[in-house]
């Protein structure tokens, strides 16, 4: 357990740009995915699923993205979209299904999600690589949404970038636990 502590206590995220080959294979990856899966699910619905991007798909989706980014009327890089899911060699998109339950708040279903993201930050560690968990605009783009595959009623919680870090990034400011820890004190 002094791994996992020690583990904890300085995990930092390697930016994606900085993230190499080779990524993991399907049998590592999906080792990864089942990791990430592990996570606290009220009532068990998985109201989350992944989508993956590697080899040409990451090429591909890229297109997708310039011709997206091209249509809009926001002003954006072209050759910085078609790249952006390249800049790894695994990106994971989890996609939350949250969605009104007789019994599962919908925040519930939410929250499991975002515990997938950090989940698989964790499980990619614990096979040798990195993991950056991003959103980006293309996380709300309705059109950027669509070409990449996530419903209607779907929203993205994170891509995480998965590769092999290129350096050892520094630390940085950590938050200061006495200005988030209150103790409750009963009236």
């Amino acid at each position: 357990m002094t791994q996992l502590r020690d583990y904890l206590a300085t995990r930092r995220s390697t930016p994606a740009s900085f993230l190499d080959g080779p990524g993991p294979d399907a049998a590592t990856r999906d080792a990864i995915l089942t990791m990430a899966a592990r996570v606290p699910d009220h009532g068990k619905l998985a109201p989350w699923r992944f989508i993956i991007f590697e080899g040409e798909g990451r090429d591909r989706a890229g297109e997708a993205l310039a011709e997206v980014a091209a249509a809009s009327d926001v002003p954006r890089d072209l050759e910085e979209e078609r790249c952006r899911l390249v800049r790894a060699p695994l990106v994971v998109a989890v996609v939350s299904r949250a969605a009104p339950h007789a019994k599962i708040p919908e925040w519930e279903q939410v929250l499991s999600a975002g515990a997938v993201c950090l989940n698989l930050v964790h499980a990619a560690a614990a096979h040798g690589f990195k993991a950056q968990w991003l959103t980006e605009w293309i996380a709300y783009d309705r059109a950027a949404l669509d070409v990449l595959g996530v419903g209607a009623a779907e929203r993205v919680a994170g891509f995480l970038y998965v590769g092999v870090p290129q350096f050892v990034p520094t630390d940085r400011d950590r938050p200061n636990l006495a200005g988030l820890v209150t103790t409750y004190v009963p009236a």
